[in-house]
């Protein structure tokens, strides 16, 4: 899987407004009302990540969950980096 360029991330940002690059990943942040309601989240989603193969780094602080995802293996955003973005935010709702 080919690492995309910076227009074609800016691109499919546009489809991904809650996303930002941040140090060479794409990421998110989402505020809970608690830290049981961020665990509550991160226990949804490993079953995407363990499904797709692919885990996003992530980082609670109380409740704030902020998610990081790269292709390591590729050194870069890739396509399936997006599809996971798609993923996590469809648990949020």
């Amino acid at each position: 899987m080919a690492v995309l360029s910076d227009a074609e991330v800016t691109k499919a940002l546009s489809a991904l407004p809650k996303w930002k690059v941040e140090d060479g990943a794409l990421t998110r942040t989402i505020q809970f009302p608690d830290f049981p309601d961020a665990v509550t989240f991160v226990n949804r989603l490993c079953p995407e990540a363990e499904k797709a193969g692919h885990h996003p780094d992530i980082d609670i602080r109380y409740n704030q969950v902020k998610l990081a995802l790269v292709t390591h293996d590729q050194g870069g955003i890739t396509e399936k980096d997006l599809e996971m973005a798609k993923k996590l935010d469809d648990l949020q709702h």
